[in-house]
């Protein structure tokens, strides 16, 4: 039974039973170490966003344009659709969580995979839909063929995370047509690409193609990734006019911040600088992996910003041991550790841990 909340009132049982979401660990005051626990960018934003933090900052006694229009137009142009197609949000976990809402009921069924990022369970179930988790493949992978088999009459949408958070794992573009053709129109497909500027396979999801053929499909963005606005939560979705509709209406009122669309649309304007960055990052995560499979590790194929350890039991210990070293890192317990890729003194400094943690 659910705890009273006061003068006996109680929680939904959805509510009460929820998981709770961790974060990844934060330095404590005082001591230098590095955060490689919350696949951040390591760099501070471009001074071109800085700038417009600083001004929007001017205009913090007025409420925020609610549309985020210009940043959503500015969006549209960007991926290269209309701008009845883009809805923003406070991060792209916030806008999941719309657009569950928005086409969820009681009782319906989100088929995930499993073990991906963990806001997924949870934010389902605050929409009332219960989770149908279906297991990584042996390299980290989606199970298509068994995310498919596992679609019911109940199933309302599927979610697919790629690159997979937290093993790190991309689906190709044929792998993701191939799926919504064996699903029923009538089933939500969400494609999280949080980590999409990252992306080096050789056939890379086309999602923008994929969702003017299908109506079912929904992008998930976000700028926290390679864009380094974390700490500003501003994420969006790419969908059909009218499921794009439905989610806006879902929304929170004045869901992006002022300071979120002033950032957002100076970053926009700087992919030069941005993908030069995000090459950077790629260039390390290149030479941590070879580094690793030389010295023996099955790490999975790494096309975020990140990579991971699968460690099983051992992943809290090596966990607590990084932090004793100096590096703060993602461990998922009986899973594996989940390490991003920081400045290049940190990630040599995983690579010491990691050779230790072979013998």
């Amino acid at each position: 039974m659910s705890e009273a909340l006061g003068h006996g009132v109680t929680p939904r049982p959805e509510i009460a039973g929820l998981p709770a979401y961790v974060p990844g660990q934060r330095p404590e005051p005082g001591r230098r170490i590095f955060k490689l626990s919350s696949n951040e960018v390591a760099l501070p934003p471009l001074p071109a966003v800085m700038a417009a933090i600083a001004d929007a900052a001017g205009d913090a006694n007025r409420y925020p344009d609610m549309y985020a229009t210009a940043l959503t137009e500015a969006l549209a142009a960007h991926v290269g659709v209309g701008a009845d197609q883009i809805v923003a949000g406070n991060g792209s976990v916030a806008v999941l969580s719309h657009v569950l809402t928005a086409v969820c009921r009681p009782g319906d069924e989100v088929v995930i995979p499993w073990r991906s990022f963990e806001a997924y369970p949870i934010v389902l179930s605050v929409a009332g839909a219960q989770a149908v988790p279906v297991p990584l493949d042996a390299e980290g992978r989606h199970d298509l063929a068994r995310m498919a088999d596992a679609v019911t009459e109940r199933t309302r949408a599927v979610m697919l995370c790629t690159p997979n958070n937290p093993t790190g794992p991309a689906l190709t573009h044929r792998e993701v047509r191939d799926f919504l053709a064996a699903v029923p129109p009538q089933v939500l497909v969400v494609l999280d690409e949080a980590y999409l500027e990252f992306v080096r396979n050789d056939d890379p999801v086309d999602g923008v193609a994929l969702a003017a053929a299908h109506q079912n499909l929904v992008l998930l963005r976000t700028f926290s990734k390679a864009y380094g606005l974390a700490g500003l939560r501003v994420g969006y979705a790419v969908a059909s006019p009218a499921l794009a509709g439905a989610v806006r209406s879902a929304s929170t009122p004045f869901g992006v911040n002022a300071a979120a669309q002033a950032a957002g649309l100076a970053a926009l304007s700087a992919q030069q600088e941005v993908a030069a960055r995000v090459a950077s990052v790629v260039r390390e995560r290149e030479r941590m992996r070879s580094a690793l499979l030389a010295m023996g590790w099955q790490v999975p194929d790494p096309q975020g910003n990140f990579l991971w350890f699968p460690l099983g039991d051992q992943s809290l210990a090596c966990a607590r041991a990084a932090q004793e070293a100096g590096v703060l890192v993602r461990p998922f317990s009986g899973d594996g550790v989940r390490i991003s890729v920081g400045e290049p003194e940190a990630n040599s400094l995983v690579l010491e841990l990691a050779e230790s943690w072979l013998t």
